[in-house]
């Protein structure tokens, strides 16, 4: 779809409810570009345990924000951009379960969050976005054109996120699963820096029962309507 006017979407909501694979989708339908806020953090909280960073000290977290670059680049093979830490591929690494153990934590720190914002914002800047996580709508980009917020029932997001995780660790359990994900949410919507809430002006998507192609066609309507086309 062409569009001379380009706008900024953003796509918060719960863990496992389908954010990415929404975001990445309807980018691809609008040709924008795909930002995935959640790669961020889930990079630096990497970087943080492979260089044995105690992050429950401030000025060790804010020196060591300053050796870390983050970029997306675009995968041709995928085809779809991947993040890259201090110039590695680290796209699959950091979907490990020791990553989404911790990320949740390293994502509520002050320091950590503000570092994640600045690049965030200055990567929206030309619009034409479309960005998730869990505070882009509230307080990264608060004057989107369209937000959406995504929700789904516990018991299924715990489903999508085991078979996510199953695939790379047959040793998993449903068990463990649930309980990262109940862990997450508490972190998300009780910390002191930009909890998890869904912005005033946003769309609730509760896609419980829906298809991603069904789910596609009514955020793309909703694009549609904000960019100035008709549906």
């Amino acid at each position: 779809m062409e569009s001379k006017r380009k706008i900024i979407i953003t796509i918060d909501g719960w863990s496992s409810c389908g954010k990415s694979t929404l975001a990445k989708q309807l980018a691809k339908e609008l040709d924008y570009v795909y930002i995935d806020s959640g790669a961020m953090y889930r990079a630096i909280t990497l970087y943080f345990l492979r260089n044995h960073i105690d992050w429950t000290k401030p000025k060790i977290v804010a020196s060591t924000l300053q050796d870390i670059k983050l970029e997306f680049i675009y995968n041709p093979k995928s085809k779809q951009s991947e993040i890259h830490l201090n110039g590695e591929n680290v796209e699959y690494l950091i979907r490990d379960l020791i990553i989404a153990e911790k990320v949740s934590e390293v994502a509520a720190i002050k320091a950590v969050r503000e570092f994640a914002v600045a690049q965030q914002q200055k990567m929206g800047k030309n619009k034409g976005i479309v960005m998730d996580g869990r505070d882009i709508g509230t307080v990264v980009f608060p004057k989107a054109s369209l937000k959406i917020f995504m929700v789904a029932d516990n018991a299924i997001r715990v489903e999508r996120r085991f078979k996510e995780l199953y695939e790379k660790n047959p040793n998993i359990t449903l068990n463990e699963v649930k309980n990262n994900l109940e862990m997450r949410d508490y972190i998300d919507s009780h910390r002191e820096n930009s909890p998890l809430r869904k912005a005033e002006d946003a769309i609730e998507l509760d896609n419980t029962h829906l298809g991603m192609k069904e789910q596609l066609e009514m955020a793309v309507g909703w694009a549609k309507e904000r960019i100035g086309e008709k549906k």
